[in-house]
């Protein structure tokens, strides 16, 4: 699965028609207070709008994120030696003062 342009319009889309329904929830409150109305529910089409436009951006975000993997380390790993697991390059160190403590270190000085 490669995340297209299309993919990505999509889940631009998405989002921007959830921040739509947030803001026409907000102003439905608002308008609910101006006419000191009591809040019960949100209208039927913001809920709806607001449902449709998260499944929107979670299938646009499936194609984005890639492929998906197993959950368990253990399928990862198991092709690889315990060699290869285990090597740390970053905490190989070359050059550091136990050379002098070798019996073929020739000082500098």
């Amino acid at each position: 699965m490669t995340a297209t342009f299309t993919h990505k319009s999509i889940t631009f889309l998405g989002f921007i028609l959830i921040f739509h329904a947030a803001y026409s929830a907000a102003q439905h409150r608002s308008y609910l207070r101006i006419t000191e109305q009591e809040f019960t529910t949100l209208p039927i089409d913001i809920v709806i709008q607001g449902i449709a436009s998260l499944i929107i951006v979670m299938y646009g975000i499936m194609y984005i994120a890639g492929d998906f993997r197993e959950i368990r380390a253990v399928v990862d790993l198991e092709c690889k030696t315990w060699e290869t697991t285990r090597n740390l390059p970053s905490f190989q160190i070359f050059n550091h003062r136990g050379r002098c403590l070798s019996p073929e270190y020739k000082s500098s000085n």
